[in-house]
């Protein structure tokens, strides 16, 4: 558990949103809206142990939010089970706002359809508040392979099918079933080789063990930038400010490809309008501060915000869209 309490003065309101345009009211206003909301420290759960992806962009949107209002926000870290069970701690928490969960793409729209018994339902059990930021996912191969571009891997996956080797970390992640969309969409077919985690599938890829590997900018960046790794493709419409030479999948040919982990704000079913609307406003002005943005974009992340109305349509979307893709690739868990 982490807090994080304010170091400036409350500071007003001009603009929120960074997807929508709305009206400019003072903090300090929309606190009065809400009697006095917060007057306790709120908890923001991280569904993921510290360290990680989610992890660093929950204790960077909470520092934020506590400087920006003068708020107690405190990171709590419920990891396990891809996330799914800090998700369903914060769904059943009292719907008072005093607990909130930053989701992601794997709890929120893969894990209704890859685990048989989910203990939440994402659409009933939870209020969307407002979206953080989305990033690409990457495909990377040794800086010794043949692989240049990605149309190197589809000329020879088609000359010889499944004699390319795909690594990708979990079965059923969006690494995982981003690689087996880009299969698809290519006519290609890749051998599968999933791993526990980043790290051996890391020392592989430099070392030849596998062809190519799925994975968030960040895990690669470093690799690819001290040329052990070569990035082929990211997954996003268009190329990813950290990686300006390698482009998407888009612009590669496969026409409005686009699959990206996101992350957003949520309170348990129930929570009051008003709180929903006052917990919005805040994380609207907390994402157009540069620090944040720079703090966002440097994991690979471009900022989204806006209402929570747009992040239910959002959140509605996803959920169809990665469900055919979980069975399409036929994966789930128990």
């Amino acid at each position: 558990m982490f807090t994080f309490t304010p170091t400036i003065s409350k500071r007003l309101i001009t603009t929120v949103g960074l997807c929508a345009t709305l009206s400019a009211i003072p903090l300090s206003a929309a606190l009065a809206q809400t009697d006095a909301y917060p007057s306790r420290p709120i908890h923001l759960v991280v569904p993921f142990p510290p360290g990680g992806g989610t992890d660093l962009i929950g204790r960077a949107v909470a520092m934020q939010l506590a400087n920006d209002t003068g708020w107690t926000v405190v990171v709590d870290n419920k990891g396990g089970a891809g996330g799914t069970i800090g998700v369903d701690a914060a769904a059943k928490a009292k719907p008072d706002g005093y607990t909130l969960v930053l989701g992601q793409t794997s709890n929120l729209a893969i894990g209704p359809w890859l685990y048989k018994s989910l203990p939440y339902n994402p659409k009933t059990d939870l209020t969307p508040i407002g979206l953080v930021s989305v990033s690409p996912i990457a495909m990377a191969t040794g800086a010794n392979t043949p692989y240049k571009t990605f149309a190197d891997v589809v000329n020879a996956s088609k000359e010889k099918p499944g004699s390319i080797t795909l690594g990708f970390s979990g079965n059923g992640t969006v690494a995982h079933l981003s690689g087996t969309s880009i299969e698809k969409t290519s006519g290609i077919e890749l051998t599968h080789i999933p791993y526990k985690g980043a790290s051996q599938a890391m020392t592989d890829l430099i070392g030849g063990g596998i062809d190519l590997y799925m994975s968030s900018i960040p895990t690669l960046l470093n690799q690819i930038r001290a040329g052990q790794l070569r990035a082929i493709a990211v997954t996003s419409p268009e190329r990813a400010p950290e990686l300006p030479d390698t482009p998407s999948l888009s612009e590669s040919g496969y026409k409005d490809f686009d699959l990206q982990s996101w992350w957003g704000i949520l309170a348990p079913a129930g929570v009051p309008a008003d709180v929903v609307e006052t917990v919005n406003k805040a994380l609207n002005q907390a994402l157009q501060n540069p620090e944040l943005i720079e703090k966002l974009q440097a994991s690979g992340g471009q900022v989204l915000g806006g209402t929570p109305e747009q992040f239910q349509t959002y959140l509605d979307q996803e959920i169809e869209r990665w469900g055919t893709l979980v069975k399409e690739s036929g994966v789930t868990m128990q």
